[in-house]
């Protein structure tokens, strides 16, 4: 109930959002709900569906699977020689055998379900499955939104992810490589999602209203984690791990039958528009578009030292992301000891933390290029000071200062929350090197990016196959740390806010080349 009504509470706070950012719409169209404010709030919808299909699965396995601190069945263990005293022991019980050993019950393990003897490195190649998928369309999916169009790309991803995740209990009862079949499926079909809601957006908002429908994308992203670890966690506790599947997927197939009834392809094949939209929206775009299609200089771009080096602090930055948003609640709950809803609830803290904090540091980076007090170059070097050693060092104090389970959660809050300076660093400096190719080295950003999100799986499963303490972890954030620490030097010497020649599209020599795109956008 807690969590329908914070859900509630976020859908209405978007809609007064995205409803301030529409300021021009009340004249136009008074006493009728625009189609393009459903259009973003559906963006905002969307993402937070996408994000609930990415990540509910770190806690689900947690119930999934026998516990690596307890034995696999209610045995006892024999500790030898023990003292007579039992006060220390599990609930104050044992029984004392007849050499003076000491018997210990075994600790209980919840049961919220059938589970599985699933190692760590089993359990690290199912959280990792899904970015083997998602890698593999995240560069096709622009294409493929604009041969066949994004409503149907987008619903059809969300109708089938949900049958997918609905499956999951009789393929984990199958076998547990059909499980990392199934979440490599999800990933391939969420693949299509982020590239083709930014193909949504290019057809359906105005210019001087896209940045406000992009800002939906990150906050829906965020929202989705939020409220994904703790819906899950008591779904888990209170109906067992089958249903924390099968509410997502019926939730997936509601976001991907309204996304059908809600969304179309572009304005002029909305059924419901009106006329005084539908133009305001495609004269916006004809008076705006003034585009010289050209392939960027790949050769020059992968070989330019500021890319190299915004790509290394992208992958640090997204390593983090994607090392928490799989790891948090496993080691939140088996190393800190927190039950599954307050392992959800706390593991989305950081990113509660990472909103509002890129909130807050765009809007100083926005206040320091308006007042013309730093150079663009000086002001990405500046905030890399946040964005990345920031967390590295948190992330290194973490093991040492962390004997408390409350101080460690706090490091890691620290930590994202500091990460959210990345809206003034790397996630916006593709825009700063070449806005003509801005696309392109986003997408090849992210396509690099997403590797993090199976090899981040894989080193915790590495340091952590023998024990599953602190001592193991301690690793794992050093290595986090190294990341971020090591990119952000890398940036500070060979970073750059300035556009580079390679930016540079040269002018046809013919008026005839030229013309044609005019001609082309104002059919549009």
């Amino acid at each position: 109930m807690i969590v329908t009504t914070n859900v509630l509470k976020g859908m209405c706070a978007t809609l007064s959002c995205t409803a301030r950012c529409f300021p021009d719409s009340i004249p136009y169209f008074a006493g009728t709900f625009p189609k393009r404010m459903i259009v973003t709030i559906m963006i905002f919808v969307a993402c937070t569906a996408s994000f609930m299909l990415r990540v509910h699965m770190s806690i689900n396995l947690l119930a999934m699977v026998q516990p690596i601190t307890a034995p696999s069945s209610n045995s006892s263990l024999t500790v030898p020689n023990a003292p007579t005293s039992l006060s220390s022991t599990p609930n104050g019980t044992a029984n004392a055998t007849s050499d003076g050993d000491l018997i210990v019950p075994a600790p209980v393990v919840p049961d919220y379900g059938p589970r599985y003897g699933w190692n760590q490195n089993m359990q690290s190649h199912i959280l990792g499955a899904y970015f083997y998928g998602y890698l593999l369309t995240s560069l096709p999916a622009g294409p493929l939104a604009e041969r066949y169009g994004p409503q149907r790309l987008i619903g059809y991803s969300f109708l089938l992810s949900a049958v997918v995740t609905a499956l999951f209990p009789l393929f984990a009862a199958i076998d547990a490589w059909i499980v990392i079949a199934g979440r490599f499926l999800i990933g391939l079909l969420s693949g299509c999602v982020y590239p083709t809601l930014h193909n949504v957006i290019s057809r359906w908002i105005p210019p001087n209203e896209k940045s406000k429908a992009v800002a939906c994308i990150a906050g829906g992203s965020t929202f989705g984690t939020v409220i994904t670890w703790p819906f899950a966690g008591l779904l888990t506790e209170h109906f067992g791990w089958v249903y924390a599947f099968y509410v997502p997927a019926f939730l997936s197939a509601l976001v991907g039958g309204v996304w059908f009834w809600l969304v179309a392809d572009s304005p002029a094949e909305h059924k419901t528009i009106t006329k005084e939209e539908r133009d305001l929206i495609e004269a916006s775009f004809g008076n705006t578009v003034s585009k010289t299609k050209a392939k960027p200089p790949l050769l020059k771009v992968i070989t330019s030292l500021p890319f190299i080096a915004l790509v290394l602090s992208h992958y640090s930055s997204f390593w983090g992301l994607n090392f928490f948003v799989t790891q948090a609640p496993k080691f939140i709950s088996e190393v800190l000891g927190f039950n599954l809803t307050n392992a959800g609830f706390l593991s989305s803290l950081p990113y509660l933390a990472r909103m509002f904090s890129g909130f807050f540091f765009g809007y100083i980076g926005d206040w320091l290029r308006r007042k013309e007090i730093m150079a663009v170059t000086a002001l990405r070097k500046s905030f890399i000071v946040f964005s990345h050693f920031l967390p590295g060092a948190f992330l290194i104090a973490l093991p040492f200062i962390g004997q408390d389970p409350i101080v460690t959660v706090s490091c890691i809050i620290a930590c994202l929350g500091f990460n959210g300076a990345s809206t003034i660093t790397n996630l916006v400096n593709a825009q700063d090197l070449a806005p003509n190719f801005a696309a392109t080295l986003y997408g090849m950003m992210n396509f690099l990016a997403t590797t993090a999100g199976f090899l981040a799986p894989m080193a915790v499963a590495y340091f952590t196959k023998e024990k599953n303490t602190m001592e193991e972890w301690k690793y794992v954030f050093l290595l986090t740390a190294g990341f971020y620490i090591v990119s952000g030097i890398v940036f500070i010497i060979f970073g750059s806010g300035k556009v580079q020649k390679w930016n540079e599209i040269k002018e046809q020599p013919t008026g005839e080349a030229v013309v044609e795109p005019e001609d082309r956008s104002v059919k549009l």
